[in-house]
C-alpha cells in the first residue's frame, strides 16, 4: 500500500478536529483524500469542545509529549498567521487544588505563579497564555482549507470499515466515540459526557479553567463570539439533552470563578461526548480488507492533540 498517486486513495472517516487535521495534513502532501461523515464538521463532539490547548486528561508519555508541543505549534502558527481562522492566544489562569499540581505542560509555555488575589481561597494557580479556538468559526475555516487542497466530502454513515476496500486503498479512523465500535476489536472507549451553556461575553479577555473544583469541573474561556462556560465530564453518560440542573451547577460555579459572567444572556447550550481511552489510539490495525489506521481517544484532548496526531498519522503513511 506503499504507492503514492492516484493508485493511492485516502479515506478519513470523521469530520471533527481530528478528522479534519489528518484531511489537511495528508492533502498538503499531495495525497488524495476524502472525509466520510455521517455528521458536519459543527454537528461534531468537536463543536462543543472547550478548544483551549491545555492537557486535560490526557495520556503522559514521550509519544503524547510530542503530539502536544506539535499541536501548539501549529496553533500558535495559525493565530499569528492566519486571522480568519478563528484561533487566539488568549492569556489566563489555571486554578490548582492539590498538593503536589501536575505542571508538567509547563515546559511548552511561558508561566509564572498567578497571583493570589486572582485565585480562589486555598488554592494555588499558573498565569499563562495559550491557543483558543472559536470553533463556530475555526472549524469551517479548517474544512474550507482543507476543500482547497483538494479533499473531497461525503455525507456517508460508515458501518464496515472493510466495506471500503476497493474504492479506497486506505481507511484513517477518526470517528471520536464511535472509533472503537466502529473497529470493532476495541471496547476501551468510554463515552464521557460534557455539558457547557454560552453566555454572551461582558467584556472578557482572559480565561480561568478549575479542574479541581470540589463542585465539578469549572471554567470560562472568552471567544469571538460568546463565553462558554462549562462543564462536566460523566464518564458512561449518553444523554446529549442538555441537563437544566446541570446547567444551574454550572453556571454557579463559573460565576464563582469568574463574577462578571453572572446573569449574562445565554447565547446556547450544547452537550458532546468525549472519546475516553486509558490510552491514546494511534496505530495501523492489521488483518483489514484495506490498510486501516486507527485516529482515536482523545479524550478531552482533541483539539490540543489534534494537529500532532495529524502529524504523526501522515508520518505513518
Amino acid at each position: 500500500m506503499g504507492d503514492a498517486g492516484m493508485s493511492e486513495r485516502i479515506a478519513v472517516i470523521g469530520a471533527g478536529v481530528i478528522g479534519l487535521s489528518i484531511a489537511h495534513e495528508l492533502a498538503s502532501a499531495g495525497r488524495a483524500v476524502t472525509v466520510l461523515a455521517d455528521a458536519a464538521p459543527l454537528e461534531t463532539t468537536s463543536a462543543v469542545a472547550g478548544a483551549i490547548w491545555f492537557p486535560y486528561a490526557a495520556e503522559r508519555s514521550p509519544a503524547v509529549d510530542a503530539m502536544l508541543e506539535a499541536s501548539l505549534r501549529r496553533m500558535r502558527t495559525i493565530a499569528l498567521e492566519e486571522p480568519d481562522a478563528g484561533v487566539d492566544l488568549r492569556s489566563g489562569i489555571i486554578v490548582e487544588r492539590t498538593p503536589d499540581p501536575d505542571r508538567a505542560w509547563t515546559q511548552w509555555v511561558e508561566s509564572e505563579p498567578a497571583d493570589p488575589a486572582e485565585l480562589p481561597a486555598g488554592a494555588t494557580g499558573v498565569r499563562t497564555t495559550v491557543p483558543l479556538a472559536t470553533m463556530s468559526v475555526y472549524l469551517p475555516w479548517l474544512q474550507q482549507r482543507c476543500a482547497g487542497l483538494g479533499v473531497r466530502f461525503e455525507r456517508r454513515a460508515i458501518d464496515d470499515v472493510d466495506a471500503l476496500a476497493g474504492e479506497w486503498s486506505t481507511a484513517i479512523v477518526a470517528a471520536g466515540v464511535r472509533g472503537g465500535a466502529l473497529l470493532g476489536d476495541d471496547d476501551a472507549v468510554v463515552p464521557i459526557r460534557g455539558q457547557v451553556v454560552r453566555v454572551a461575553n461582558p467584556g472578557i479577555a482572559e480565561f480561568r479553567i478549575d479542574d479541581d473544583n470540589p463542585g465539578g469541573l469549572a471554567y470560562v474561556l472568552p471567544r469571538r463570539d460568546c463565553v462558554v462556560l462549562g462543564g462536566t465530564a460523566e464518564p458512561g453518560a449518553t444523554s446529549l439533552a442538555p441537563d437544566p440542573a446541570t446547567e444551574a451547577g454550572i453556571l454557579e460555579r463559573c460565576a464563582a470563578l469568574v463574577p462578571e459572567v453572572a446573569g449574562q444572556p445565554i447565547v446556547s447550550r450544547a452537550v458532546g461526548l468525549r472519546p475516553g481511552r486509558s490510552r491514546l489510539r494511534i496505530e495501523e490495525v492489521p488483518g483489514r480488507a484495506l490498510r486501516v489506521i486507527a485516529a482515536y481517544g482523545h479524550g478531552g484532548s482533541g483539539v490540543t492533540l489534534s494537529w500532532g496526531t495529524a502529524e504523526r498519522v501522515a508520518g505513518m503513511l
